[in-house]
Parts: structure tokens; sequence; C-alpha cells
């Protein structure tokens, strides 16, 4: 019956989350002994939360379709437009959906014609097939992902975009500071030199274009400090350098923010990162937080939390062409890349110290590969511990630096392709299917009950 599916699903789903998250609790671990007492509930929240909403799924499929085989279609479109809206509500966290399974196989192709969502909807159908229509069904489900395999291979087996004759090459900075002592004042200066000393290192090959920073990497505010900016432009030798910094307002007000450093100090660029993570970098109605409970997001360094900027937007960078820039958490909002005007390549800057060194990085790496595939786009990825690389406009890994590694990676910008269906429409074409799905076992219980 209805609850006792509510129960199955949510249980199914808080044993997913729990495994697919447990890197949640490390950034309640960077300080201890104030924050360690609240990891062990915020992984039972998040992943119980996010299971009551497999609950759901499994409580509505189990309202239209009594009948098992239909429950099982009902099933796979009430949780396709469970985790579909999961995206979205409450400014949405779209980490750990069910097609993240395929990104490491060709099948992960797929997401150029529907992103993350067709993945999902590839897994869900081929698992509701044989459940609903037995051996006929396990043909049709084998058939389906060996066809999605084949295609998603032929189109890697297909030469990459070619890259310009005079395709810029660019320098990525891993300087590895740790979490724990990143903020330091007084080890900010040891932070700031190391980020210099590689920016200065000779180029074994061509002379890059552009030298790039993680996210949050100077640990000192870009207002009012003409000298950081000045030893910025003498490392980088007339190179522009792209960093993550913070500013603010001069007040209580401060941005977490990528800015471009020009030749003569100059800052040639600014981009304010506008999807923040609720908790980690601003607290839901801070003002009112803040002056009440104390309640300040402890991932920012300004007032209660950082404030947002005004939304996505390219930034010209001249010979560079223009890029779409992404900071941290923003590279899993396919949505948001959607509705911007076509770049010519893919920006992300983060610091994934606080994931911790398990699974978080990795996960987040991964996913930033399907951006590169849905927008037909090359990427490049710059970590603070990791993983930094270039991925190509198919989401192929063609150059990184591990996780936990101090270094420079020297690359040349790969080509584009022309703009995927995916970048061209987004998710429209899938956001039917679940409707279909859950009409279609509705129609066979009726036909059964009659």
């Amino acid at each position: 019956g209805p609850r006792a599916a509510f129960r199955r699903a949510a249980l199914a789903g808080t044993a997913h989350f729990a495994a697919a998250l447990s890197w949640i609790v490390e950034p309640f671990l960077i300080d201890l002994s104030r924050h360690g007492w609240m990891a062990p509930f915020a992984l039972a929240l998040m992943a119980g939360g996010l299971g009551l909403l497999w609950g759901g799924a499994g409580w509505l499929s189990a309202r239209i379709a009594p009948h098992p085989p239909a429950r099982a279609l009902a099933f796979a479109g009430c949780l396709m437009a469970v985790e579909t809206a999961r995206g979205v509500v409450l400014t949405g966290f779209p980490w750990a959906l069910p097609g993240h399974v395929w990104i490491d196989t060709p099948v992960a192709q797929l997401a150029a014609l529907g992103g993350a969502e067709a993945l999902t909807l590839l897994l869900l159908v081929a698992a509701a097939l044989p459940v609903a229509f037995g051996r006929i069904g396990l043909a049709a489900a084998v058939a389906l992902v060996a066809g999605a395999w084949l295609w998603g291979s032929a189109r890697l087996a297909q030469p990459g975009p070619p890259a310009a004759p005079d395709a810029p090459a660019l320098r990525l900075i891993q300087p590895h500071a740790a979490q724990e002592a990143k903020w330091d004042p007084v080890r900010a200066r040891e932070h700031f030199d190391r980020l210099l000393e590689l920016t200065a290192e000779p180029a074994l090959g061509t002379p890059p274009a552009l030298v790039i920073w993680p996210e949050t990497a100077v640990p000192y505010l870009l207002d009012g400090n003409p000298l950081m900016l000045e030893a910025i432009a003498e490392a980088a030798a007339g190179i522009p350098v792209a960093t993550g910094i913070q500013r603010s307002d001069g007040g209580t007000r401060g941005w977490n923010s990528l800015a471009v450093i020009g030749p003569g100090a100059e800052v040639q660029a600014v981009y304010d990162k506008h999807h923040l993570v609720p908790f980690g970098e601003y607290v839901p109605f801070g003002d009112l937080a803040f002056r009440w409970l104390g309640l300040r997001a402890f991932a920012a360094q300004l007032g209660f939390g950082y404030s947002a900027g005004p939304g996505p937007g390219l930034m010209d960078l001249g010979p560079l062409g223009r890029v779409l820039p992404l900071i941290c958490y923003e590279a899993i909002f396919a949505r948001d890349i959607a509705g911007v005007e076509r770049a010519d390549w893919l920006l992300q800057v983060t610091n994934d110290a606080w994931f911790g060194t398990l699974t978080g990085p990795y996960q987040h790496f991964a996913q930033a590969r399907l951006r590169a595939i849905e927008q037909g786009l090359p990427l490049v990825r710059v970590a603070n511990t990791g993983v930094s690389g270039l991925i190509d406009a198919r989401g192929r890994v063609l150059a990184t630096m591990p996780l936990g590694h101090r270094g420079i990676l020297d690359v040349a910008l790969p080509g584009a392709l022309p703009a995927p269906p995916y970048a061209r429409w987004g998710w429209w074409p899938v956001l039917p299917v679940p409707a279909i799905l859950i009409l279609a076992a509705l129609a066979w219980s009726r036909r059964r009950r009659a």
C-alpha cells in the first residue's frame, strides 16, 4: 500500500544520500571544536530530508497504480519528477542524481541531448521495464542501454574540435592551501607568496596568455590593496591573472568574486558569485538570524555571509575570448548556464578543500564534466587542493592535477563544438516524459480494474 511504499522508498533514498553525500561532514571538521558536533546532524538531516522526497515518489506511485507492474512505471515517472524538482526548489541541490552513475561511461554523451535529466531518465526507465514487462522489458532495457552506450562511444570516437591556430595557453595554479590554515592571518603572507612563486615559474612550452588562481585564493580583500595588486602583476610579468578573491563595499556586505588583474595592476573585470551555498555562504534571513541567534555562514569571511551577485554573465577577455565564470557550487546548476549567451569556454574556480579527500572533490569534478558535454564547450577547472584540469567539449579529461598536489598545469585551450541540443533548448524535451510514464501507469491500472 501507499504507506509501505513511502517507507521503503524513503529508506532507500536515505541510504543512497547518506552514502553519496557522506562528504558533507567534512566542512564541520575544519574547526572541530566549534562545529564538529554538527557533523552527524548535518548528514542525518540532509540524507533523511532528501530521502523523504523519494518516499513521496513511492507514496504517489502506489496511489496512482496499485498493480505492481504498472507501479514500476509510475515510480520511475514520479522519481524522475522529484529529482528534477530537487535541482530547482529552495535554490536547488542537483547533487547525487541517479543519472550521475553514467558520467564515467560513453552513456554520459546523452547529456548533450537532454542534460543530466536524460541520464536519470535512461536509468529509471531501464530499471522499470523488466519489472513492468518481464523478459520483454528486460530485453528492451538492455537494448536501450546498449544503444545509448554505442551512440556515446561513436560520439567519443570522433576527433575533437580543432583548436584555433592561435589558441591561448593557460596556466592553472593549484596552491594546496589547507583549509584549517587558509585564513590564518599569520600564514596569509606565506599562502600569497606561494601563489606568486607558482605564477612566476618559467613556462616549458608556449608562454601562458592567462594565469588562473582558484576560488578565494587571495587571503586579502580586493578593495584598498594596491600593493597586493602590484605584487600579482609583477609576478605575472605582463600576463593577466584571474583569481578568486573577496571584495566588500567597505561595510558589512561582501562578495565571493572572480577578478581579472591585468598589467599595471589594473582590475580589468569582476564577476560576483550569484548562486550561494545555503548556510555555507549565506544564512536564509541572514540579518535576523545574525541579530537574534548569532548565526553566520561559516564559509564566509565577511559579516554573516556573502551577498549574491546579479546573476550569470560572460567576461570578455579580449584575445582569450568570452568566458562564462563559475565559482565552485555554481558548476552543478546546468539551468544557470543554459540561460546565458553562448560563451567560447567555461571556467570554474573552486575550493574543494571543504569537501575532504574521499568522495566530494571527485563528485564535484565529475559534475563539471557534464557541463562541458551539455554545452559543447571546453571547461577549465582550477581548484585549491584539486582536482584541477582541462576538459574538452565532449567531457574528456585532457589534463589533470591530482588531489592534494601543489603545482602548475600549463595547457592549451581546445576548440568548441557547435551548440548541442541541450545548449539550445535546455531540459524542455525531457520534462514531458515523467507525465507520460505516470499517465501510462494510470491508464494501465484503470484498464486492469475494469
